[in-house]
């Protein structure tokens, strides 16, 4: 038997993590998106247990300042991505710099510098992934799927969408619905 299945990676990491602490018996309150605040001493044996459990699931525990800097612009802007109502009225750089107290170049660099691209990167492929996944999703036409993403139009939208994919958005959705024609008669 196949079976299809679609998740929200960060409910998904939520999860793991909250069964993780659970089950260690650590009390804890979750904050943000890629943070949570552990409410007690943890011995290190039951941390390093906690540690090794996490890396199961590509869940790593960042330790250094600049690196939990980066993981919560990266979360920052998901969450732009992935909820519409959390879309800025200003820019982008700006929603940046305002939420996470630090100047907009401040951030550009220590981003660029431990990850190799730029936050401007980042967010195409972030809209992109998540145009990908409206567009597997079929309850949205690609003017929709601009819209929701805060494209100024749907050529906008196919012009990244090729350059990060290789394909057109139109390309991907016959590719996908082959795909899906294909499994359903091997099924």
């Amino acid at each position: 038997m196949k079976l299809n299945y679609n998740y929200d990676g960060n409910i998904a990491c939520r999860r793991i993590l909250e069964d993780h602490l659970e089950k260690l018996n650590i009390e804890y309150q979750i904050l943000d998106l890629g943070q949570i605040e552990i409410l007690e001493d943890v011995p290190i044996p039951v941390f390093e247990e906690l540690q090794t459990a996490l890396n199961r699931y590509s869940i790593h525990i960042i330790n250094n300042p600049k690196g939990q800097l980066i993981q919560q612009i990266k979360d920052a802007i998901v969450e732009i991505i992935y909820q519409k109502d959390k879309f800025p009225s200003t820019t982008i750089s700006q929603y940046l710099s305002e939420k996470l107290n630090f100047r907009y170049g401040y951030l550009t660099n220590i981003f660029s510098e431990h990850t190799y691209t730029s936050i401007e990167n980042f967010i195409i492929i972030q809209k992109i992934e998540r145009a990908k996944k409206l567009i597997l999703d079929e309850e949205l036409s690609l003017t929709d799927i601009s819209y929701e993403l805060n494209y100024s139009s749907v050529a906008y939208l196919s012009t990244q969408f090729k350059k990060v994919t290789g394909l057109t958005p139109s390309m991907f959705k016959r590719i996908v619905d082959k795909r899906r024609k294909l499994s359903d008669k091997i099924a």
